[in-house]
């Protein structure tokens, strides 16, 4: 029987503090964004793996490139066996330069059955716009391999997705401006406007003066000062670095297919009893009031929340935890009597339909 993995409880019962993160760790530059790049193109040098004569496109893809070569060939009598038609994609990152390398994604198209040993010819790579931005070619690097033999196969991983490192040159630089109208916007990852606020603080605290604006829950504004109007890379590179303590949304993530699950540390639930097989649960919570002495000083008067979990199992099994009313307590438990994690999905749905879990739970 699988239990529950270490890695869930030190995910669910690690940090007791969040930590402070720079700006640019959470956020983007409004402006600075990479552009996606496609294009199609051939794989040659297969070992018999590329696609099969069937196969039309790749006859007639291979035709036209050969006649660009002053080559003409009858297309019903040319054999595409070494030959795989693929799609090629890019990202042409920010501020990148003619002949500036990047790397590209080959994913076969067609019917091939590896692109093991190929080589990926001339290719163009277009942006949304139709405009070539960069062109690539060269040998394709695969993360698996196909191999059979006699009524046997053996593969690993995908054998038809493979990369080319470096392999394409940028022919057209997208122009980016940032600092227009002398204000720069930082896109935050996630949308909250607790984070919005704190990192408005922040920024003017570090500037002396009110110049940074939450547009929204995700969007700051700020103002560039006329003493950084010459130096606005040094201006980025300083708001970017300063710290803030990013608030998150209490949310349980749930993959079914693998049984994954993923929990912050502000995943709450309320006062439940939870019965799933012979397994029976029971979570309360009291709360403890702590006051400095009538001498002490300085203090303030402190609300502590007790928990006691209780679980009961054939034979009898009794736990109690003197922890936060929070899913590290029930995960802990339940590690404990190794539940699996399957079992605590279901238990986790259950939780949310009673609507005792204080979070969102997501399933992937």
């Amino acid at each position: 029987m699988k239990q529950i993995s270490p890695i869930l409880l030190a995910l669910v019962l690690g940090c007791a503090h969040a930590e402070s993160v720079r700006i640019k760790d959470v956020s983007s530059v409004e402006g600075v964004r990479s552009n996606p790049l496609m294009g199609f193109g051939l794989v040659v040098g297969l070992n018999g793996t590329g696609d099969k004569d069937q196969t039309r496109f790749t006859t007639q893809a291979l035709v036209n490139a050969l006649a660009k070569s002053g080559l003409s060939l009858n297309p019903a009598t040319v054999k595409v066996k070494n030959v795989a038609f693929v799609l090629v994609q890019a990202e042409l990152p920010p501020f990148a330069q003619n002949g500036s390398k990047i790397d590209m994604l080959v994913s076969s198209y067609g019917d091939a059955t590896s692109l093991q040993g190929g080589t990926l010819l001339w290719t163009e790579l277009k942006g949304l716009d139709g405009e070539t931005y960069a062109v690539g070619q060269g040998p394709i690097t695969l993360g698996g391999f196909s191999a059979g033999g006699g009524g046997s196969q053996v593969t690993q991983n995908h054998p038809t997705v493979g990369r080319i490192p470096g392999g394409a040159l940028v022919e057209r630089t997208v122009p980016v401006v940032v600092g227009l109208d002398s204000k720069v916007r930082f896109v935050f990852n996630e949308s909250d406007f607790t984070t919005l606020f704190r990192a408005r603080e922040k920024v003017n605290q570090f500037l002396g003066t009110d110049l940074a604006t939450a547009v929204n829950s995700r969007v700051l504004e700020v103002v560039i000062p006329p003493e950084w109007q010459t130096r606005k890379i040094q201006f980025l590179s300083e708001l970017e670095n300063l710290r803030i303590q990013p608030d998150r949304v209490a949310r349980v993530v749930v993959n079914e297919k693998t049984g994954t699950i993923i929990m912050g540390k502000d995943v709450r639930i309320a006062k439940v009893a939870i019965a799933h097989g012979n397994l029976t649960i029971l979570v309360q919570s009291t709360n403890q009031v702590s006051q400095p002495g009538p001498f002490a000083e300085a203090g303030t008067t402190e609300v502590e929340t007790n928990t006691m979990t209780e679980v009961d199992q054939p034979p009898a099994h009794l736990i109690v935890a003197e922890e936060g009313v929070s899913l590290g307590t029930i995960a802990e438990t339940l590690n404990a009597l190794k539940v699996t994690p399957r079992d605590l999905i279901a238990i986790l749905q259950a939780i949310k339909e009673a609507g005792a879990l204080y979070a969102d739970l997501k399933l992937i």
